[in-house]
């Protein structure tokens, strides 16, 4: 019985799970039988044509790499990171994919909406940047300088012990908070690169494969499941979520297992004990895309791409609400501040990952493009993420989603 139990729990944490879960309500939606939300989708072709719009304009010759933290970390056409990593010198391939997860586990976990307000002044350039691109800046600069490496002559990793124990102090230096210049969830970031470093000292039998306990020892643990050198993409998140599980601070728990970004809807039927839970993994999943790149990097080829969902943040949920596919059926909601956990935002993301595969088709098929040609990592890229920050920007002067929610700097 608990073996069933723990079985059914495990089944959540799976791409699988997240599509077919934000089906069903979708498939509620259109049927007219959710709490929240109504459902256009004669409005698809407009949001199709958005994407479009905004994917020629960056990349013209519609070559558009992967949706992951590694865009971000080019700023003004030089990608920082890559300069970093070209200058070192690596023992060999596998060291530099380590690093690499460790930057794109660390910087990912840290990636949570920053509030309209933040913003990181870069040294570089002098610009003030703001949102996701703001963070993941930050965050290469914490990590090229050594914050979270055990071993000062050697900056390009994070250790578990010097994570287990990172001051709170230490990122909000790092992040340049202060009174003027807030930044959503500090504490609940830190913590979690806390949890993170518990996490991973605990299990050094995947973490220490080759090396002391640190997450970028997850490549050892991944790439010993390669067959014929082919890794799928489905068992990177498969990976990130039994791995990385325990971290996610005081949420759902089924047969002892964390469910991590899953969450509760009356509406969602299963015949087992999973009836009523919604997983939607946004971060593991973001995590995932971002795996992909220093995987290839060293020498493995990933497949199934597609095997991953879209992902259940604000600007891609935003995109569908702002150009009415999603109406809120009472507009006082935009005013209001919800809960994470609140049903209008468990719907709000279900139905964005399941609006995304539809988007997907369409955009493929204005552009005569397959999933092969045109993964829906591409298309997140290309895309439906900067579609949304777009409208955002032209529906209200901070750029801010459409609908507000209460952020502990872990999910959203």
């Amino acid at each position: 019985m608990a073996e069933a139990l723990e079985l059914q729990a495990r089944s959540l944490l799976t791409a699988k799970a997240v599509r077919a879960r934000a089906g069903q309500m979708l498939e509620l939606g259109l049927a007219g039988g959710l709490t929240h939300f109504t459902i256009d989708l004669d409005r698809m072709d407009g949001v199709a044509e958005a994407v479009l719009a905004v994917t020629r304009k960056a990349y013209p010759t519609l070559d558009v790499p992967f949706h992951a933290r590694w865009r971000h970390f080019v700023l003004g056409g030089i990608d920082r990171w890559a300069r970093l990593a070209d200058a070192a010198s690596w023992p060999d391939r596998a060291a530099r994919a380590r690093a690499e997860f460790d930057l794109a586990i660390v910087s990912v976990l840290l990636d949570a909406g920053a509030g309209a307000a933040w913003r990181y002044h870069d040294a570089v350039t002098g610009e003030a940047i703001g949102r996701s691109e703001g963070l993941a800046i930050a965050s290469l600069d914490m990590f090229a300088s050594g914050l979270f490496s055990h071993d000062a002559r050697a900056p390009f990793r994070a250790d578990a012990d010097v994570l287990a124990r990172l001051p709170l102090a230490a990122l909000t230096s790092a992040f340049q908070v202060s009174d003027g210049n807030p930044l959503l969830g500090l504490e609940g970031r830190t913590d979690l690169l806390r949890r993170l470093g518990k996490q991973v000292s605990e299990r050094a039998d995947v973490f220490g494969l080759r090396d002391t306990p640190r997450p970028g020892g997850l490549f050892d643990h991944i790439a010993a499941q390669a067959v014929g050198g082919a890794i799928g993409a489905p068992a990177i998140l498969s990976a990130v979520l039994n791995q990385l599980g325990p971290i996610w601070p005081s949420r759902l728990e089924l047969a002892g297992v964390p469910l991590g970004d899953c969450w509760r809807h009356p509406a969602i039927k299963a015949d087992d004990a999973t009836a009523g839970l919604v997983p939607l993994h946004k971060l593991s999943q973001w995590l995932s895309y971002s795996l992909i790149e220093p995987l290839q990097r060293a020498g493995f080829a990933v497949t199934d791409i597609d095997g991953l969902t879209g992902l259940a943040e604000y600007r891609n949920g935003g995109l569908f609400v702002d150009h009415e596919v999603l109406r809120l059926r009472d507009a006082a909601d935009a005013e209001r501040a919800h809960a994470v956990d609140s049903l209008l935002v468990v719907e709000w993301r279900a139905l964005t990952v399941a609006l995304l595969d539809r988007l997907a088709e369409l955009v493929r098929a204005k552009l005569g493009r397959t999933p092969e040609t045109l993964p829906l990592a591409s298309i997140l890229e290309g895309g439906s993420w900067a579609a949304g920050r777009a409208i955002a920007f032209a529906r209200r002067p901070d750029g801010s989603p459409p609908l507000k929610v209460i952020s502990d700097g872990t999910v959203f």
